[in-house]
């Protein structure tokens, strides 16, 4: 049994229910490409913007196999950082339509190497109505409603991929996002955060929170709230999706008892695959997580 326990706020529910009420009701306004905008084997990869929750314009891709018609699909949700996930294997699988997306109105394929002057972990997060992150979520239930409403995609067989930010932020649509049907969760952050805050205090982004907390009054406090409302271990418990989780039994990042514990959280049908590797992509995560899928998205 993991040592950490869950400690959502009384009011979860109720946070997370508006925003995913704004989020569902935010008008679909897109434009495909409808040309193959990168070199991938075996799909057409098409560009894409849509509108986010606020209005904001935002941009992603499309991957698919050429004739693709009313295939599962799952939206993959890139790793912290402001850059956009380039199509690759674990983007996409054969036999399913996928969808990513920038969160910061760069283009489709922007590549951006993390420097501590552009993270956003601190961005808002004096409050959690503020912080960046539940924008985050809910321009993620507006990618996911897009890639419901594509012609190749079956609008009943939807998920969401994601490792490390894209793992957590994964289970959070699985607790949340009546789209979502399966989730595969690699090596997911935020979670068990009070004592993660404090593990990790030493290493960027995370330290990023830290320097927050310590350039205002009650700065432990106001951070320690809102992290409970996003905190992964908080929001599994509320995941009853069939959910696959992966941890890297050498990860520093995402360590392997907090995964665990989020595991152990999650109400539903689920699979825990450990990998002996750190806090990266491991080739097996290709085949795993798409034998996943084809089995719960049926």
């Amino acid at each position: 049994m993991s040592a950490f326990e869950p400690y959502p706020p009384d009011d979860l529910d109720e946070f997370w229910g508006e925003a995913t009420e704004e989020a569902m009701r935010a008008p679909l306004d897109a434009h495909r490409s409808l040309r193959n905008e990168f070199d991938l084997a075996g799909f057409t990869v098409e560009t894409l913007w849509f509108r986010g929750v606020h209005g904001e314009k935002l941009h992603g891709w499309l991957a698919y196999e050429p004739g693709a018609r009313r295939l599962p699909g799952f939206l993959w949700i890139p790793p912290y950082g402001r850059e956009s996930l380039l199509p690759n294997q674990y983007g996409t699988r054969r036999g399913f339509i996928s969808i990513s997306l920038n969160f910061f109105g760069h283009e489709p394929f922007h590549q951006e190497k993390y420097v501590t002057s552009r993270g956003y972990f601190a961005e808002g997060v004096e409050d959690p109505g503020t912080w960046i992150f539940r924008r985050m979520l809910q321009n993620a239930m507006i990618a996911a409603r897009l890639l419901q409403a594509q012609v190749e995609a079956d609008e009943d067989r939807i998920g969401v991929m994601g490792m490390s930010q894209g793992g957590g932020m994964a289970i959070w649509m699985g607790a949340y996002c009546p789209v979502v049907r399966a989730v595969c969760a690699d090596m997911p952050f935020l979670a068990a955060m009070p004592t993660t805050i404090v593990r990790n205090a030493h290493r960027y982004p995370m330290k990023e929170l830290i320097d927050f907390a310590e350039s205002v009054p009650l700065g432990r406090e106001r951070l320690m709230n809102t992290l409970a409302y996003f905190d992964t271990l908080n929001l599994a418990t509320r995941c009853g999706v069939p959910t696959h989780v992966s941890s890297g039994l050498k990860d520093p990042s995402c360590r392997p008892d907090t995964v665990e514990a989020v595991f152990e959280a999650l109400p539903g049908r689920k699979m825990l695959r450990t990998y002996d590797w750190g806090h990266d992509w491991h080739p097996d995560m290709i085949e795993n997580n798409r034998t996943w899928m084809i089995e719960n998205l049926r």
